[in-house]
C-alpha cells in the first residue's frame, strides 16, 4: 500500500489566458490552510470550461512531483516549472505516478476519501502555457499525464496531511497502461479490455464512452 505526503495544496480561478479573451484556471496558487474538499473539487478552486473541466470525476487533478525534473530537463529555463502548478494540479506530490497509481484507487488525505477516476487527458491549453507546441504531444508519447480523483468522502485537507491508500481493486490497471490504450492509441487487439472498460463504473464516464467507441472500431 502507497504512502505519502501531500506536499501543496492549490486552487486556482479562471484568469484571461489568451488574447482573443480565451479563460483559463490552469494557474493555480499554494494554499497552506486546511481548505474543504467536497464532490465537486475544492473549495475556492474553480474552472473556467464546465464542458471539459470539472465534476464529479474531476474534483481533484493530482501530478506526480518526480515528473518536474524530466521536464525542466526537456524545457530549460521555463520558470513555470520551479515550482508546483506548472500542469494545473490540486494536489503535489511525490509517489503515484502514473506507473505506480491504478484505477480505482482509494486513498485517506486528511478528512476525505478520494477515488482515482481516469488520467487526465491534455489539451492545447498546455502548449500555450508553457510557450511550446510539442507539450501536449509529449505527455501523449509518455504518458506522463496526471492523474484525476473523485470525492468519496467529503471533508478538509491541508498540505502536509498523509496520502494513505485504503483500497486497490483494479491491481491491473496503472495509470499509464489506461492512458495509453485509450488516449496514446494503443487499442488495437484489446477489445475484450475495452469492453471492460466500458461496462466500468470506477472509470470516468467519459473515458467509458470513449472505451466503448474504440471496441465497437475492432
Amino acid at each position: 500500500m502507497i504512502e505519502t505526503k501531500l506536499d501543496h495544496l492549490l486552487i486556482g480561478t479562471p484568469q484571461p489566458f489568451r488574447d482573443d479573451g480565451e479563460m483559463s484556471a490552469i494557474v493555480k496558487t499554494k494554499v497552506p490552510d486546511a481548505i474543504f474538499l467536497g464532490p465537486l473539487g475544492l473549495e475556492g478552486n474553480e474552472v473556467a470550461d464546465p464542458v471539459h473541466h470539472g465534476g464529479q470525476d474531476k474534483a481533484v487533478h493530482l501530478y506526480a512531483a518526480e515528473h518536474y525534473s524530466w521536464w525542466r530537463q526537456r524545457y530549460p529555463g521555463l520558470g513555470i516549472l520551479n515550482q508546483p502548478g506548472a500542469f494545473g494540479e490540486n494536489f503535489s506530490c511525490t509517489g503515484l505516478t502514473e506507473d505506480r497509481l491504478c484505477l480505482g484507487d482509494m486513498f485517506r488525505v486528511g478528512e476525505a476519501l478520494i477515488e482515482c477516476s481516469h488520467a487526465r487527458q491534455p489539451c492545447w491549453k498546455l502548449n500555450h502555457r508553457f510557450g511550446e507546441k510539442d507539450v501536449m504531444k509529449t505527455v501523449i508519447r509518455t504518458a506522463r499525464s496526471g492523474s484525476y480523483f473523485r470525492v468519496i468522502e467529503p471533508g478538509r485537507v491541508q498540505a502536509g496531511d498523509r496520502i494513505s491508500q485504503c483500497e486497490r481493486p483494479h491491481p491491473d490497471w496503472p495509470l499509464d497502461k489506461l492512458f495509453r490504450i485509450l488516449i496514446s492509441g494503443d487499442h488495437d487487439g484489446r477489445k475484450t479490455e475495452l469492453q471492460w472498460l466500458a461496462s466500468s463504473p470506477v472509470l470516468a464516464s467519459t473515458w467509458r464512452k470513449r472505451a466503448e467507441q474504440l471496441a465497437e472500431k475492432q
